[in-house]
């Protein structure tokens, strides 16, 4: 008997599932033929499925919404896309289309923010939020957007300090602020609390003292943040209880208060197996909030929510080609590929982030396990176990097959290119791939193009000196 790899996955997951199916042989990606992109445009490429991204937010907006009506909730939704996660005016600008608010995190995000403007991609009634640590520099250009006239635009304090440097310049006007508040840090993290936000101790006091009678400013958000994530776990819980807390009991001696931020952090889907239930934790955090707030009789807030990564995660893909099958001992089996991992998705080197990893053909010959080596001449450049397995099971080939095997990385559409410097400077002098742009016209008809070419040899010289 054969045990071939779509056996494998029908027999471990619901196979096919949303986003992947098979035609004649090959792998779909949201119903597009992988086969066609990789006969048109070769490999290695990038590329993004810009629909996906309008999916996900009205996927939690219509939660958020269905809940706040459900419980008769008095405050409104507001979806916050992070520009930081992937900075592509494409993806910012399908982003847009869905009337989502922005976040910003430094100072030439705000630049970005300008130009949406001046390209009439937003107007002044936007909600912007101002996230991260400000340096004089960020202040400046915040301060500027809203003698702009961006009359909701939100600053929100990682620090105590960053009041009394925004406070040194000349105001004429009220500014409205946010505090994020400090979280602890899971047991197994290397430091007690979070170097991000204000200590919650502390919050109540600097509110009393620096804020409540100040003219130039007004207290609006509390904010909070959990690394992990939004997730049905104790830690989660407790952290967002003590957020909780903190913001009735700051709206009990600030009027002018009315929004809680819940920052980001739903999951992207990272294995075939993934299970997550976004309604069941977006009815509870409704509920706790307002069981929360009719007890203690105070407004219920409008809810913010700043998802980045889940808003493009699930847009993105890379498409590899497997070059070289090296059996080095009589256990491992290497499948080297034609760009670099480091270089390409380089959290799957740097904080382990496990994607969803399928082959785009052969589905039908008998799998094993192999490890996946990227193009570089780092020991580190290699990718060998699945979130859910702990190593990667994929189809045999051997050098006598007239077709080449393919390998797809799937929802690595957040941070990647931006960590990885897109068109900058690659370890070893690998190229950018390839980065492809596939979108829909107004019949629901797919249609793709190239963004951009991969990298030559000569954008690479001139950004090290060696030609003008």
């Amino acid at each position: 008997m054969k045990n071939t790899y779509f056996d494998l996955i029908e027999q471990s997951y619901y196979f096919p599932q949303e986003g992947f199916d098979l035609r004649d042989g090959f792998l779909t990606f949201q119903g597009i033929s992988l086969k066609y992109l990789i006969k048109k445009y070769g490999t290695p490429f990038r590329f993004i499925y810009l629909p996906k991204i309008g999916e996900q937010i009205k996927k939690s907006r219509n939660l958020f919404n269905r809940a706040i009506k459900r419980s008769n909730y008095k405050g409104k939704y507001f979806y916050a896309y992070c520009t930081k996660c992937n900075h592509f005016h494409h993806v910012v600008s399908e982003a847009l289309k869905h009337n989502v608010n922005l976040e910003t995190s430094s100072a030439y995000d705000i630049d970005l923010i300008m130009n949406l403007m001046e390209e009439k991609e937003i107007d002044k009634n936007r909600i912007i939020l101002h996230n991260g640590c400000k340096t004089d520099e960020y202040l400046k250009k915040i301060i500027f957007l809203q003698e702009s006239g961006f009359e909701n635009s939100i600053i929100i304090l990682d620090s105590m300090e960053e009041l009394s440097r925004l406070l040194k310049y000349d105001i004429k006007y009220k500014i409205k602020i946010g505090l994020r508040m400090a979280v602890n840090e899971e047991a197994q993290s290397a430091y007690y609390t979070s170097r991000f936000g204000i200590p919650n101790s502390d919050i109540i006091e600097f509110f009393q003292t620096m804020i409540m009678n100040n003219e130039k400013v007004e207290l609006k958000m509390l904010h909070f943040f959990v690394d992990s994530g939004i997730r049905d776990t104790l830690y989660y819980w407790g952290e967002f209880q003590k957020a909780l807390k903190s913001y009735v009991d700051l709206k009990k001696v600030s009027s002018s208060l009315d929004s809680f931020n819940l920052g980001g952090g739903f999951p992207v889907r990272n294995h075939l197996g993934f299970e997550y239930n976004y309604e069941y934790m977006i009815n509870e955090i409704i509920n706790n909030i307002k069981e929360a707030c009719v007890k203690e009789n105070i407004n219920e807030p409008d809810i913010y929510t700043e998802f980045g990564k889940y808003t493009v995660g699930e847009a993105g893909a890379i498409i590899f080609k497997v070059i070289e099958n090296k059996k080095q001992n009589d256990t491992e089996t290497w499948y080297l590929l034609d760009n670099s991992l480091m270089n390409t998705i380089p959290d799957s080197w740097s904080i382990h982030e496990k994607f969803i990893l399928l082959p785009v053909n052969k589905w039908n010959n008998e799998y094993q396990r192999v490890n996946i080596g990227g193009l570089s001449c780092d020991h580190s450049d290699y990718y060998n176990s699945e979130d859910l397995n702990q190593e990667v099971l994929l189809p045999k080939y051997s050098k006598q097959d007239k077709e080449p095997l393919y390998l797809g990385f799937f929802h690595t559409g957040a941070y990647q290119e931006a960590i990885s410097g897109y068109g900058g400077i690659k370890h070893c002098l690998i190229p950018s791939p390839k980065h492809v742009i596939i979108d829909r016209d107004e019949n629901g008809n797919f249609f793709d193009f190239v963004y951009r070419e991969e990298q030559s040899a000569q954008e690479m010289f001139k950004i090290l000196g060696y030609s003008k």
